[in-house]
C-alpha cells in the first residue's frame, strides 16, 4: 500500500469513523494505529496472563508475547540489546526513574544541565532531585528561534557535570536539538546524556547507538501505540550501575527480613505488574512503523509544516514561535505554535473544534521556554503521517473564522 495520507489515515480506527475530523493535536496524543489496537485486544481476550509469574501455558504464552515486545522497541530504537529496554507508564515516569535512579549516584555540587526548552517531565524532576540532595542544576538557554543556544555549553558543563539531560525536539517550537554537538561536549566532561524523545518518535525510528547517548526515553501514545506505556532506554552498563526506583514484585533477587538484593535490569527497573497489553500494543505500532517509507513521510510532512508557516504569515500580527521555515532534519519537526494578540489560544481551540478542528492551547507544560520567548500560552497545531492538505485549509480558513467571531 501506498504510504499517501489518505492510505495512513484509513489505518486509523477513529480518522477512518470521522472522516471530518482535522485532528492537529498528535504531539499531545497520535491517533492509535489498526495495529496496535488489534494487538492490545488480542492478548486481552487469548492470552491475558501475568508475566515472570506462572508455569502454565497462559503465563508461558503472556511472556513470550512481552518480551518480544521488548524485542520490537529494542529494533525501533537500534538498541545494543532488548536488556537495555525498560516499560515503564509513559516517557514521564521513564524521566523520573533516571532522575531517582541516576540521581541518587549523584552528590552534592554534582551539575545537571537542562535546557529552558524542556517539557516540565524534564525539568520538575531534576529540580526536585537539587532540592532532595543539593546537586547543581544549570539550564542551557534558548534563542530568539527556540533553539538551544550552545555558545557557552562547555562554560555551563564545567568540570563537575555529570548528566546532560535535553529535549530532542521541543514539544512548543518544534525546534531540533544539536544532539551531535552537546554529546562531544558531555564526552569531554564524563558526562552523560539524556534525551527526550517523545516528540521524535512519530516522525520515524531512532537510533541512539548512532546518537551515541546514554538514555532515551518516549511514550506509546506519541507513536500511534496505546496509551499508559512507555521506554526507557539505557546503555546496558549505565543501568547496571543503577539502583532501582520502585520496590516490589518482580524487580528483586531475594528479600529476607534483613534485606533485599536486585533483580538484573531491566527488570530491577520494572516492579509489580507491568503494562502487558500496552507495550504488545506498542510493539505492533513500532513494527509496523518501521515498515514504512520515512523519507517520503517526512517530506509530506515538511511541505505540510511550509504551507501552515505560509498560511500563518499572511495573518495579521500572528507571531509565529520557533524557526520560521520548515526543514525536518535542519530546523523543525511539524510542529507549529503561534499567538494572535489579544485572542486567548482556549477561545481559538474551542472556535475551531466547533469546525471539526483539534488543537491544542495553553503553556503546553513548557513554562520557562514560553517565558524566555516573551509569551504566556500559544496555539499549536501538530502535523502527523496521517495529516494531508485538506487539514491545513482547513485549519487557515478557521483561523479566518476565529478572528472574525473573536475580534
Amino acid at each position: 500500500m501506498s504510504d499517501t495520507a489518505a492510505n495512513l489515515r484509513a489505518q486509523f480506527p477513529l480518522l477512518a469513523a470521522a472522516p471530518e475530523l482535522h485532528y492537529l493535536d498528535s504531539a499531545a496524543t497520535a491517533q492509535i494505529h489498526r495495529a496496535a489496537l488489534d494487538a492490545v485486544v488480542s492478548h486481552e481476550t487469548t492470552r491475558r496472563a501475568n508475566v515472570m509469574r506462572g508455569t502454565y501455558r497462559l503465563a508461558e504464552a503472556a511472556d513470550l508475547a512481552y518480551e518480544q515486545a521488548r524485542q520490537s522497541a529494542a529494533r525501533f530504537l537500534n538498541a545494543g540489546s532488548a536488556g537495555e529496554i525498560v516499560f515503564t507508564p509513559g516517557a514521564t515516569a521513564s524521566l523520573n526513574l533516571v532522575a531517582h535512579a541516576f540521581g541518587s549516584t549523584l552528590k552534592a555540587g554534582d551539575r545537571v544541565l537542562v535546557s529552558v526548552a524542556e517539557h516540565h517531565s524534564n525539568f520538575v524532576p531534576w529540580q526536585m532531585l537539587r532540592d532532595r540532595c543539593g546537586i547543581e542544576l544549570a539550564p542551557i538557554p534558548v534563542g530568539a528561534d527556540g533553539r538551544l543556544d550552545l555558545t557557552r555549553l562547555s562554560e555551563l558543563m564545567g568540570d563537575r557535570c555529570r548528566l546532560v539531560a535535553v529535549t530532542q525536539c521541543s514539544n512548543v517550537t518544534g525546534a531540533w536539538t544539536d544532539v551531535a554537538t552537546i554529546v562531544a561536549a558531555a564526552r569531554k566532561v564524563g558526562a552523560k546524556v539524556l534525551l527526550d524523545g517523545a516528540q521524535a518518535v512519530q516522525h520515524g525510528p531512532q537510533d541512539v547507538r548512532a546518537m551515541d547517548i546514554d538514555f532515551y526515553a518516549f511514550s506509546g501514545h506519541k507513536c500511534f501505540g496505546p496509551g499508559g506505556v512507555g521506554v526507557l532506554w539505557g546503555r546496558a552498563e549505565a543501568l547496571a550501575r543503577m539502583p532501582p526506583f520502585l520496590g516490589g514484585g518482580g524487580m528483586i533477587a531475594e528479600v529476607t527480613p534483613e534485606a533485599s538484593t536486585w533483580a538484573a535490569p531491566p527488570q530491577r527497573f520494572e516492579a509489580g505488574t507491568p503494562p502487558i497489553a500496552q507495550a504488545i500494543g506498542l510493539a505492533a505500532a513500532l513494527d509496523w512503523m518501521m515498515t514504512l517509507d520515512w523519507t517520503a513521510i517526512r517530506e509530506r510532512e515538511d511541505a505540510l509544516c511550509q504551507q501552515l508557516i505560509e498560511g500563518l504569515a499572511r495573518i495579521p500580527g500572528l507571531r509565529l514561535l520557533g524557526p520560521q521555515h520548515a526543514h525536518h532534519c535542519e530546523a523543525r519537526a511539524p510542529i507549529v505554535s503561534f499567538d494572535i494578540p489579544d485572542l486567548h489560544p482556549h477561545d481559538i481551540c474551542q472556535v475551531l473544534d466547533a469546525q471539526n478542528l483539534a488543537l491544542r492551547g495553553g503553556h503546553h507544560c513548557a513554562q520557562p521556554l514560553l517565558a524566555a520567548l516573551g509569551a504566556e500560552a500559544c496555539t499549536r497545531a501538530s502535523i502527523a503521517l496521517y495529516n494531508g492538505e485538506a487539514d491545513i485549509e482547513a485549519l487557515l480558513a478557521g483561523l479566518d473564522r476565529a478572528r472574525r467571531e473573536l475580534a
